[in-house]
């Protein structure tokens, strides 16, 4: 077991969504983006509809209750020779999609009705005078990008080509740290139990059972650093050693220092024990 080096960032630093650089609402709006692309292009897009049929994982259009675009949910008809909705990779042929990820789709829709817009229905004729209620305003349909990413880490298709095909020109900035943390919970996912559990872990309902699990690819020496400065911190965490009660944590040579705050008393509230150190998976 691995611990935090002297000098390292500590657990909250080191995680992508509370770091003291990262904006909120700035990602958001980004976010949002790789949603609408995801809804409105990526899901009748050939090569993404292939790679879901390969991992099992169902596209939002082929689920019971089909969200067909970002604009409303079950209510907006798919792009022209998108295919049938229920089936899974159909309409590949016809959604008019170059050869890999990344390519551009149709997101036109049509409407439903005749010389109304989505949802208008007219009234057959002789019904009297009947009292006009406009429309309700159609809330845009919520969708987690989240199963997405997970199945795609896990099975070793979360490259950045296949991210660009799924979430649009914005991912690095909109899915990106979601991304960044998928990967750590893998690794921690793989640190903590047998590859029966994991496997469990990562299967879906709806028989979108996960079909292999492969090694965590492209990792950097960066990667293995965060995750083990955050794996310490959990350990931790597991044992309450937490605020006054702050483990040390053991650097190279066996000296000992201090994980996060800058107290200089000893661990367990200052009763004059020794430091504590962190507990590693054999104790």
């Amino acid at each position: 077991m691995a611990y935090l080096r002297p000098g390292g960032a500590s657990f909250q630093q080191a995680q992508p969504f509370l770091d003291a650089q990262f904006d909120i609402f700035e990602w958001h709006t980004h976010f949002q983006s790789c949603v609408r692309y995801f809804l409105d292009r990526a899901q009748y897009d050939g090569p993404v509809q292939a790679l879901a049929a390969f991992v099992n994982i169902r596209l939002p259009f082929q689920k019971p209750n089909p969200v067909l675009s970002s604009r409303s949910a079950g209510s907006t008809p798919p792009p022209p020779g998108a295919g049938h909705p229920g089936a899974v990779g159909g309409g590949v042929r016809g959604a008019g999609v170059g050869g890999g990820f990344g390519g551009q789709s149709s997101s036109a829709s049509s409407t439903s009705g005749r010389g109304g817009g989505p949802g208008r229905t007219e009234l057959p004729v002789g019904h009297g005078h009947l009292p006009h209620h406009p429309p309700s305003p159609q809330l845009p349909p919520h969708v987690t990008l989240i199963p997405y990413i997970r199945r795609l880490v896990a099975t070793g298709f979360d490259y950045p080509a296949v991210l660009h095909g799924f979430f649009g020109d914005d991912w690095l900035t909109g899915i990106g740290p979601l991304h960044e943390q998928e990967r750590r919970n893998y690794l921690f996912a793989a640190k903590s139990d047998t590859w029966l559990t994991v496997k469990a872990a990562y299967d879906m309902g709806e028989e979108q059972s996960i079909p292999f699990l492969r090694p965590l690819l492209d990792v950097t020496e960066k990667e293995i650093v965060g995750a083990e400065a955050s794996w310490s911190e959990w350990l931790a965490m597991q044992d309450w050693m937490l605020g006054p009660r702050e483990p040390e944590a053991q650097g190279p040579g066996g000296g000992q220092y201090r994980m996060g705050g800058s107290g200089g008393g000893a661990a367990g509230g200052g009763h004059g024990h020794g430091r504590v150190r962190v507990k590693t998976e054999e104790d």
